[in-house]
């Protein structure tokens, strides 16, 4: 009865909504390979995670709130359609800057950059003896390549700063260029940004890219602004990035892969 009320006063029941909700989480959730990370990444429990795939429950206020957030949209997921909602295109995408910043951002092939996780390499910033390795992981999302990672928690532990995943967690978006890609990264709510470019070395497996990274701070006396960047495309095998993901972090050169030590040249100052 209360269903068929809520059915005559506002067009759709409760039961059609939560369906609705269900498949717009249900394609959201596609682009991640494991479902089970990503119920880590938003803090849900999976049995609930699955009652709201299959149409069975609403989130609270806070969770929904959670789940827009992480998937960039807004509460319209309990109404409508998720292809109908238009999304927020963002400062690169402004009618201002379209056909200069934004222009052609999505014509990145996979042949030039593919999806997947990479293992990169550059000399650290601000230890000058020392490289950081990490783990990033790019994929295509509404016509646009995006790159979405975390910095390593034992770095992260060694100069004294938070370790929870949202402080560490950095995203960003992979932009075409004349002879490669360029990136621009930043943590949440922008309070750090990066920018990479990367062109594709010539080598038999054809899997290496090199470029350089520039950090946006200060000129100090110690640390370094910019460095000789490596990346080394390992394809979507998590057993594989999962075996990376356990050396990330400060590295001393001789630690290094081989062919991650000869393309960036350590011995040779960065111009």
């Amino acid at each position: 009865m209360a269903e068929a009320l809520w059915t005559h006063g506002n067009g759709k029941s409760p039961a059609e909504l939560r369906q609705m909700f269900g498949h717009n989480l249900r394609t959201l959730a596609r682009e991640y390979p494991s479902v089970s990370k990503l119920c880590r990444d938003l803090g849900i429990n999976r049995t609930q995670f699955n009652r709201y795939l299959a149409g069975e429950s609403f989130p609270r206020p806070d969770v929904l709130y959670r789940i827009c957030e992480f998937f960039g949209t807004d509460a319209r997921i309990l109404l409508e359609p998720i292809d109908n909602i238009e999304p927020d295109n963002g400062i690169l995408n402004h009618p201002y800057l379209a056909d200069y910043v934004g222009s052609g951002a999505t014509d990145i092939p996979q042949d030039v950059f593919p999806d997947g996780f990479y293992h990169f390499s550059r000399r650290s910033f601000i230890e000058s003896e020392l490289i950081i390795t990490g783990l990033v992981y790019v994929f295509r999302k509404d016509n646009h390549c995006f790159i979405r990672a975390y910095e390593a928690k034992k770095a992260m532990e060694e100069q004294g700063l938070p370790t929870d995943a949202e402080t560490r967690e950095f995203r960003g978006v992979v932009l075409p260029q004349e002879d490669g890609v360029a990136a621009v990264l930043s943590h949440r709510r922008t309070m750090a940004t990066s920018f990479n470019y990367l062109s594709r070395v010539a080598s038999f497996q054809n899997h290496y890219w090199i470029g350089y990274a520039t950090r946006t701070v200060r000129e100090t006396v110690t640390g370094r602004r910019a460095a000789r960047l490596v990346y080394e495309h390992l394809g979507r095998d998590i057993s594989t990035a999962l075996k990376v993901a356990r050396t990330v972090g400060f590295r001393r050169p001789e630690d290094l892969p081989p062919y991650h030590r000869k393309l960036l040249q350590l011995g040779r100052p960065f111009a």
